[in-house]
């Protein structure tokens, strides 16, 4: 093990001092180059930081340090964030219905929904659609919501709402602050924590540095899928083509509260940094510790049979046989606590290393298996920086 201290030989965009371990830091570089020389990816961006500090910023392949990307799901954790704000401030109760603060939402059948469950994707209606035209106005998103229907009981399952919960959760931030959520969001969490170049909803003169995602690879074999698996299953035989409505500047600007979001991976990993140390005690510290390191949700994930370990907005590694699924790799520990993007975006943060990582892509790949391996490569050896980790 090399235990000298990161220096600028090691991280030329950011000369500043850690104690990490170097050969791991090389380790992490090398199986990024790896994937980008072996591609299909056009770039990926990587962020590993420390004890409140960049460690390590760097792009690969087509793209530079300036390029921000869309970074999909792992948007949820900030809107989240802002909600955690709002109960620290004593504006929201997470035991109250939704339709306690929003009375149309109640509509339906939805008015025993509480602001937990629509936290912890138990609400009831993974399904409930929300996209243009009705979401370009909050008169025609609330129309939405209020003939939305459930699917199941509230609470009784886990089902990942993949758009339809941050609507909601958006709303409340609204209705409650009487502001636009990306402005709030922006003035509260994310302007305080210093973060540059995260922005949910980017206005269409700021685009430029966006990287355009694409659709790469093609889609896994039955053959692999069931030497990984042991089973057969019918996978789709052309690439999701909806992520690629992220590429146009209304939608950009819109900032769609469920996967919306663009940044550099250093804003992300600096992000999760805010969130482990808490600096000028943006949310109280009880609140913010129980929304980050405490499994609210052990239901079933219906996609991978594994418990769905899901805190107030964010994944809970856990430890055991499941920890692979919750993509933060094996090098965790299990206090750590993150969330995915489609297509390959990470994000977590450590807090017993004191580690944040994440790693960024344009290139939607059709075959997940490759996007899940690189994920866990490069998490398994962003994890194992700290030094004393075997």
């Amino acid at each position: 093990m090399n235990e000298i201290e990161i220096s600028e030989s090691v991280n030329k965009q950011n000369p500043v001092q850690h104690s990490l371990d170097t050969s791991r830091i090389a380790e992490l570089r090398g199986r990024v180059q790896h994937a980008i020389d072996k591609g299909p990816l056009p770039s990926i961006q990587i962020a590993l930081a420390h004890n409140g500090e960049l460690a390590l910023f760097e792009t690969f392949g087509a793209a530079d340090s300036n390029t921000r990307y869309n970074i999909y799901s792992c948007t949820k954790p900030l809107v989240a964030s802002a909600i955690w704000k709002l109960m620290s401030e004593g504006l929201i109760a997470l035991d109250r219905t939704v339709a306690h603060y929003i009375p149309e939402f109640g509509m339906h059948g939805k008015q025993d929904v509480t602001v937990e469950q629509v936290l912890c994707h138990t609400a009831g209606f993974p399904q409930a659609e929300l996209a243009a035209p009705q979401w370009w106005t909050r008169e025609d998103r609330l129309k939405a919501m209020r003939k939305w229907r459930l699917d199941w009981e509230p609470g009784s399952r886990m089902e990942y709402h993949s758009l339809s919960a941050h609507w909601v959760l958006v709303e409340l931030i609204e209705r409650l602050t009487d502001n636009d959520f990306r402005q709030y969001i922006r003035t509260k969490i994310i302007d305080p924590l210093g973060i540059k170049g995260l922005r949910l909803g980017v206005p269409r003169d700021e685009q430029g540095d966006i990287a355009e995602a694409v659709l790469v690879g093609k889609p896994p074999q039955s053959d692999e899928l069931k030497d990984l698996l042991g089973f057969s299953i019918n996978w789709p035989n052309s690439a999701d083509q909806s992520l690629l409505m992220f590429n146009e500047p209304e939608v950009r600007a819109l900032g769609v509260p469920g996967g919306g979001a663009v940044a550099t991976a250093a804003d992300v990993a600096l992000f999760y940094q805010g969130l482990m140390h808490n600096p000028k005690k943006l949310w109280s510290p009880q609140i913010l510790e129980d929304a980050i390191g405490r499994v609210r949700v052990d239901f079933p994930d219906p996609i991978t049979g594994a418990p769905a370990n899901r805190g107030l907005g964010v994944v809970i590694a856990g430890s055991g046989k499941y920890l692979p699924y919750r993509g933060m790799g094996t090098a965790v520990s299990a206090r750590s606590f993150g969330h995915q993007g489609a297509g390959g975006q990470l994000a977590w943060g450590d807090p017993v290393s004191g580690i944040s990582f994440c790693l960024l892509t344009n290139g939607l790949d059709a075959n997940p298996l490759r996007s899940a391996q690189l994920c866990a490569a490069a998490s398994n050896r962003a994890g194992a920086c700290s030094l004393g980790r075997k």
